[in-house]
């Protein structure tokens, strides 16, 4: 049994890191990066997602929290190429403005 709190403990924190935090990613404090979080956050995708939600079913609520995060980091991604800020860390050439 004592064996068990940690492992618990553990698991729950690993899933509360699952769907992150409701703002740019770490280093990614320009405004650039706000602008588009905040555009991502109205998406057409991300806002159909959310009007599908049912409160009342668990499974559904926990499938489309998932579903909304990765349209919402799909049009932040998309914003920030629109704008010619590139990924870091990636392959993708910046274009210029």
């Amino acid at each position: 049994m004592i064996r068990l709190v940690p492992i618990a403990a553990l698991l729950l924190l690993g899933g509360c890191g699952m769907f992150g935090g409701g703002g740019p990613p770490p280093g990614e404090d320009t405004p650039e990066h706000r602008a588009c979080w905040a555009e991502s956050r109205n998406a057409p995708e991300v806002r159909t997602l959310a009007r599908e939600t049912n409160t009342n079913n668990t499974f559904n609520q926990t499938r489309l929290e998932g579903e909304i995060r990765q349209a919402q980091l799909r049009a932040y991604r998309n914003c920030l190429r629109d704008r010619g800020v590139g990924q870091p860390g990636g392959v993708e050439s910046l274009r210029p403005r």
